[in-house]
Formats: C-alpha cells, sequence, structure tokens
C-alpha cells in the first residue's frame, strides 16, 4: 500500500508533467493543423454563450486559486492572515466558482452528447476531457464537506506542502498525503490525469490565449462608404 502511494502521488506527477510539457510542444511543432479550439458554436448556439461563460468563468477562478493557494509558501500569508482563515476564503470563492464551472460543463457536456451535429464533429477526447472536467469539478465541490470539519487549515496546508515539494523537486512529497481523505487524493489523482491527457486534446488551446488582443490597437476592417 505503501508503494501504491508513493507511487501515485510521489511519481505519477512527475509523468503526468513530462508528458504535459514535452506533447504539447510536441503537438505545436508537428500538428500545428489541430492545434485550435474547435469551437462548434456555428453548429449550435442555443445556451452555448450562457455554459461557456460559466464554464470559462469559473475554470480560470479554479485554476489560478490552487495556483495561489497551493504554491505560495505558508509564511508569506502567515503574518497578515491564519491557515484556516486562508481555507474559508478558499471554500467561498472556490465554491461559487466550482458551481459556475459545474452547471456551465454539464450543459457544455449534455449538448456534446445529445446535439446530432455537436456529438457528429466531437473526437473522443472532446468527450473524453469535458466529462473528466465535470467529474474533477464535482470532487472539488465535494471536498467542501470534510473541509467545512476541520477548519483549522491544517489539512490544507497538508495539501500546499505536498504541492510544493512535487514543483521544487524535494523529497518525501508523497508523505504529505498519508492519512488524508480518500476524496482529496481522488481529485488529486484526476487533476494529475487531465495534465496527463492534456496534449492530446483542445485543451492545447490553453497555451495561445490571445493575451495580445487586450492592449493591441484600434484597427478599421472597412470604412464606412
Amino acid at each position: 500500500m505503501s508503494y501504491f502511494h508513493t507511487l501515485l502521488f510521489g511519481l505519477y506527477p512527475y509523468l503526468a508533467g513530462s508528458v504535459f510539457l514535452i506533447g504539447s510542444l510536441l503537438r505545436f511543432d508537428h500538428g500545428q493543423y489541430t492545434w485550435k479550439t474547435g469551437s462548434s458554436q456555428m453548429l449550435s448556439s442555443s445556451r452555448m454563450r450562457l455554459a461557456s461563460n460559466l464554464f470559462h468563468i469559473g475554470i480560470l477562478v479554479i485554476f489560478f486559486g490552487h495556483l495561489v493557494g497551493l504554491l505560495t509558501p505558508h509564511w508569506v500569508y502567515a503574518p497578515f492572515m491564519s491557515a484556516g482563515t486562508k481555507q474559508v476564503i478558499a471554500i467561498l470563492v472556490g465554491g461559487i466558482a466550482g458551481v459556475m464551472c459545474l452547471v456551465g460543463g454539464a450543459m457544455l457536456a449534455w449538448r456534446r452528447l445529445t446535439n446530432a451535429r455537436v456529438k457528429a464533429s466531437s473526437s473522443l477526447m472532446d468527450t473524453v476531457i469535458i466529462l473528466l472536467l465535470v467529474v474533477q469539478v464535482t470532487l472539488g465541490l465535494l471536498t467542501i464537506i470534510p473541509a467545512l470539519g476541520h477548519l483549522d487549515g491544517g489539512v490544507m496546508l497538508r495539501l500546499a506542502h505536498w504541492a510544493q515539494a512535487i514543483v521544487f523537486f524535494q523529497g518525501g512529497a508523497a508523505d504529505y498525503l498519508v492519512g488524508i481523505g480518500w476524496i482529496y487524493k481522488l481529485h488529486i489523482f484526476v487533476g494529475l490525469t487531465i495534465v496527463l491527457v492534456f496534449p492530446f486534446t483542445r485543451l492545447v488551446h490553453v497555451w495561445s490565449a490571445p493575451l495580445g488582443y487586450i492592449a493591441r490597437r484600434y484597427q478599421i476592417v472597412r470604412r464606412r462608404a
């Protein structure tokens, strides 16, 4: 059991991360014609805007919340915020964003599975990744239940120490998750699996976020007569 635990939470993160980086680079180099969002809005726009906005806003808040919350060392916020306070904020903000992401993601998944035109234009990985994301957000919301039972922030600190140990190549990362509830471990495992399959899905368009449009100069496409 100890070996399996180390395999999942000590070695699997590096396997997933390696495939994520190398796979993304190889796909960009050898498959640029597949490097796209694959939007199906032109096929069916019914409730598409609502679902897409809910999903994307929710998932962006969740992503950056996890990024900052897990990778920020405790000593950075300790002078003005306790671990318990940080956990309550994470529950509130993450809960709202999670519900938004779940509703939007469920609408997009239902549309992809039931709309004949959208389904016909979807690949297997299109369906797999949206279902994986919905499952992952659901698991994340379910972690709120046990988290409400220990608002001292202790478990959150252990999760943060695990994430920091993985990212900064520290030894014994898996030890931080010993005794952690199964719902947290399942949430981490599914998250790592999403990272693993990332290069083989339409999620690669995240690398090409059009941030340049924010600061670009106004352009006149056609002059008025």
